[in-house]
């Protein structure tokens, strides 16, 4: 399956959905810290719902950790809106990882230029609008990848 990458994640209703989606479609997903927000948090429990311990959830200190956990032939997509590369135009392959960045503002520039990182992929959207909620476009990019692959294992 792919690995999802939320860096620093801010909003924890958005990191409990993406608990239900790798719970119900297999990614791995992987927070690096600092999270804005406590695994405990009552807004992260209730977006999850019952699917915690579901979901293959790894939690790293930094960005270099959580990479290092990545398979090192492992390609490492990060999502950004000034990326000029659609989310659709990768070949994606089981291994992938999809990298996106905190609520408001996304990658920093020196995460988008980190050496690991394979390309930068955006995924479209009207003129004159700022971003997609994180949960959003994390649930877009791993159903591209997945369905590329057959859903593999869906059903």
């Amino acid at each position: 399956m792919f690995d999802l990458v939320f860096y620093q994640p801010c909003i924890p209703t958005n990191t409990g959905n993406a608990i239900r989606l790798a719970a119900v479609t297999g990614v791995r997903l992987h927070l690096v810290e600092p999270l804005g927000f406590e695994l405990t948090d009552t807004k992260l429990r209730r977006s999850g719902l019952d699917y915690h311990d579901l979901a293959d959830l790894r939690v790293h200190p930094d960005l270099e950790t959580a990479l290092a956990a990545l398979a090192p032939q492992a390609r490492v997509f990060a999502f950004t809106t000034d990326a000029a590369t659609s989310y659709t135009e990768p070949a994606y392959r089981p291994g992938d990882a999809l990298l996106f960045g905190p609520e408001p503002d996304g990658l920093p520039t020196a995460v988008k230029r980190h050496q690991r990182v394979t390309r930068q992929l955006r995924i479209p959207m009207l003129p004159a609008r700022r971003s997609l909620n994180l949960a959003n476009a994390a649930a877009i990019a791993v159903y591209e990848a997945w369905r590329q692959q057959g859903f593999a294992q869906g059903r």
